[in-house]
């Protein structure tokens, strides 16, 4: 059974960019159905805000092919309230990933942000993690 999570924009979007890089994993584990990245309406328009960035150099139909190898393996959320006492993040749009991973019961949220990762010793439900802690716990529970 696949491992829910939620990944942050970073995360995403170098899976989707940069295939021969660290974060191509993410994008094989999607694909191969052994995770099931959740997403919602705010997590997805802040995907569609982040490609658009002019760095990026992406056309429309360019960003729209790599939405295309991201959203059809994702399970989308349409009941996201606010969860009670989550830590504040500096960066609202950081906010968005912890509490989706909360209100989804999500495994995990894994990111590379260091105002999510701050947090990361003091908030465990559920756990945040870097993609290298990410890779070693989803090994583990193959395992079991």
């Amino acid at each position: 059974m696949a491992v829910k999570v939620v990944l942050d924009t970073n995360c995403v979007v170098s899976a989707l960019l940069f295939s021969k890089q660290n974060f191509a994993c993410l994008r094989h584990a999607w694909q191969s159905g052994t995770i099931t990245p959740i997403v919602d309406k705010a997590t997805t328009a802040e995907l569609m805000r982040v490609l658009h960035y002019p760095k990026f150099k992406l056309t429309q139909d360019e960003q729209h092919t790599l939405l295309a190898d991201f959203l059809p393996y994702a399970q989308v959320v349409t009941n996201t309230e606010i969860a009670p006492n989550l830590p504040k993040i500096r960066d609202p749009n950081d906010q968005i990933f912890l509490n989706l991973a909360v209100v989804s019961s999500a495994a995990a949220l894994v990111t590379g942000d260091l105002d999510l990762l701050e947090i990361k010793h003091s908030f465990n439900t559920p756990p945040i993690m870097t993609l290298s802690e990410f890779q070693s716990w989803l090994g583990e529970a193959k395992q079991k």
